[in-house]
């Protein structure tokens, strides 16, 4: 059987880390979805980057654009929202069919409002009556400016994809505005079971930094590489199942409330060294999202091995924490560092974006 489709039997989703109009024209989206199970997609500035530069399906179109007295970021809106709807359609039966649970599309809000509370919500609620599909996700960063917006899509009924989370001290903030959200919402009356959150923890690029100041360290700490991400991933499914499967949520769960649940994100293996699928085997559980690029998805179609491993050495995993701690690691200031250099990508990216789009 399909390894893809057997980690749907596990519980988990796949959900693809690119969109493009290649992708929808040829087909190729709609027999991932057909063949393998993919039950998502996922978008960013440097996706749309990739496929606006590289794919012949949007010259004319961008032509078009610029032949109009419009903004560079108008006209990227006008480029991408209608793949991101086509995506949405495509996955509209299944969003159906499992009640709300499956099928979404991500789209990023412009990541120089990351540090804008109210800026990112005007943009959240603008892009989702643009977009117009009951399965589109606004992607927020979880930078402070960030808690604070998504606290307020959230209340305002708007179904959130947060990104950019590095450390269970993320987990932790990210699932409290959730939670939250849904109680305002709750108080004023609104319906609280048409939203859906996920909480996207980025995986390969904490172990790549850790990696590099356990080879400073050496000796006894070359152990530890390349466990990080997983240990963290491992014990934020933990608290997940604490926080939203216990008495604590149970009293939104009963007015229809979703737990937020888990994304595994940044999961293509940057280290050689490493398996390719290693952050894909070890992490697959229940009511838990993988995004994958194409050559991840590959790799888990041709030779993945399936199981349910979310909750195996859960010990191990908060040993391989403390161990770091052990050596002057904090796996805080980790986080908060490769938030800020992931955000200054996607703002890089989003520059990138805007000189394609601009006069």
């Amino acid at each position: 059987m399909n390894p893809l489709l057997q980690v749907r039997e596990q519980g988990q989703q796949i959900w693809l880390d690119n969109l493009s109009r290649t992708l929808l024209n040829e087909g190729h989206l709609a027999r991932f979805v057909a063949d393998d199970g993919v039950a998502g997609v996922t978008t960013n500035p440097a996706i749309f980057y990739k496929a606006i530069a590289g794919g012949r399906y949007y010259e004319d179109d961008l032509a078009a654009l610029k032949r109009q007295s419009l903004s560079a970021e108008s006209r990227y809106e006008q480029l991408v929202i209608p793949d991101v709807q086509r995506a949405c359609d495509l996955l509209l039966p299944l969003h159906a069919q499992s009640g709300g649970k499956m099928g979404y599309v991500s789209l990023e809000v412009s990541p120089e409002l990351a540090d804008d509370a109210a800026a990112t919500v005007a943009a959240g609620l603008r892009l989702k009556d643009a977009v117009g599909r009951a399965n589109l996700l606004i992607k927020v960063p979880a930078t402070s400016a960030g808690l604070v917006a998504i606290e307020q899509l959230i209340a305002a009924g708007v179904s959130v994809n947060v990104t950019l989370m590095f450390s269970l001290a993320h987990v932790d903030a990210v699932a409290a505005a959730y939670v939250q959200g849904l109680e305002k919402r709750r108080e004023a009356g609104g319906d609280v079971a048409a939203i859906m959150s996920v909480a996207s923890l980025f995986l390969s690029r904490v172990d790549s930094l850790i990696d590099k100041q356990l080879d400073e360290l050496g000796g006894d700490a070359l152990a530890l590489r390349g466990k990080a991400a997983v240990a963290t991933a491992r014990l934020a499914y933990q608290r997940y199942r604490a926080r939203f499967h216990g008495p604590a949520f149970a009293s939104l769960q009963s007015a229809g409330a979703r737990p937020q649940y888990m994304l595994w994100a940044s999961t293509g293996t940057k280290n050689p060294a490493y398996s390719d699928l290693l952050y894909v085997e070890p992490l697959i559980g229940p009511d838990t999202v993988n995004t994958l690029p194409d050559a991840t998805l590959d790799a888990l179609r041709d030779h993945g091995k399936v199981a349910n491993t979310l909750e195996l050495d859960v010990g191990q995993a908060q040993a391989t924490l403390d161990g770091l701690a052990g050596l002057g690691i904090d796996m805080n200031a980790v986080g908060e560092k490769l938030q800020a250099d992931g955000l200054l990508q996607f703002k890089e990216a989003f520059a990138k974006l805007l000189e394609l789009t601009a006069d």
